[in-house]
């Protein structure tokens, strides 16, 4: 029998009863494969500001780090809106994803039949929608720096270097290596420079992948093109923010 030590995070909100539930799964899966997991729970978000003044502490680091992987629940909550910004719950998961290196966000978008006519969007323009999105998650305005504020000026800074770019830019073409092989990269490469690094790093890397349709995209226009015609996306590739 396989052994696998899970660390859960449960959090806030319906994170309890989100976690709970897929424990069962994974009970379940490991009943019919021969496969035990080891569970340990740890605090993050508000619930671990309430217990321990800290969003994210360094138990909980340790611990998932140790770990072979992660059930992370949910965190947040109006509870917690009006700590300092360094102690809110975003801040300790964003500094979770820092310590955790992982910087490929992948979030699909199905329409199964059995819900096409609960969008408010028409039958024939959403049915049969299968996108991918891989959001970069721990480089851009996010991360960058120098950023911070006054009482009349607030400031943030997005950067990206060219490895960032790249390793992101694999896990998106290797994805779409796997499915309808086209690849549409959102940026604003119009008016940000790191915008033009962006496209130009992600070009470089299209010519590994010749079998890969690349297009770009500006990201206000994606916008609406997921409203007006998404069946056209296949893999969607963006930086941090604009995912």
């Amino acid at each position: 029998m396989k052994n696998y030590n899970i660390s859960l995070i449960k959090g806030d909100g319906i994170g309890e009863e989100i976690v709970n539930e897929a424990t069962k799964v994974l009970d379940a899966v490991g009943k019919k494969f021969d496969i035990n997991f080891d569970y340990k729970e740890y605090l993050m978000g508000g619930v671990a500001i309430d217990a321990t003044g800290n969003p994210l502490p360094q138990e909980t680091i340790d611990g998932v780090l140790a770990s072979d992987a992660c059930l992370f629940g949910a965190i947040g909550g109006p509870k917690w809106d009006n700590q300092p910004r360094e102690l809110r719950p975003e801040s300790g998961l964003l500094r979770f994803r820092k310590e955790m290196g992982v910087f490929a966000n992948l979030r699909p978008a199905v329409v199964y039949d059995e819900l096409v006519d609960a969008s408010s969007l028409k039958p024939e323009v959403i049915k049969g929608v299968d996108i991918m999105v891989v959001r970069e998650l721990i480089g851009g305005i996010y991360f960058g720096e120098p950023k911070g504020r006054t009482e009349t000026k607030g400031w943030n800074t997005m950067v990206y270097e060219v490895y960032e770019i790249e390793r992101i830019a694999h896990v998106a073409f290797k994805l779409a290596m796997k499915r309808d092989k086209k690849l549409c990269s959102i940026d604003k490469a119009n008016v940000l420079d790191v915008s033009a690094l962006w496209r130009e790093t992600v070009e470089k890397i299209a010519k590994e992948y010749p079998e890969v349709e690349l297009s770009h995209m500006y990201v206000d226009n994606c916008a609406m093109q997921l409203i007006a015609n998404p069946r056209q996306f296949d893999v969607i590739l963006t930086g941090n923010i604009f995912g």
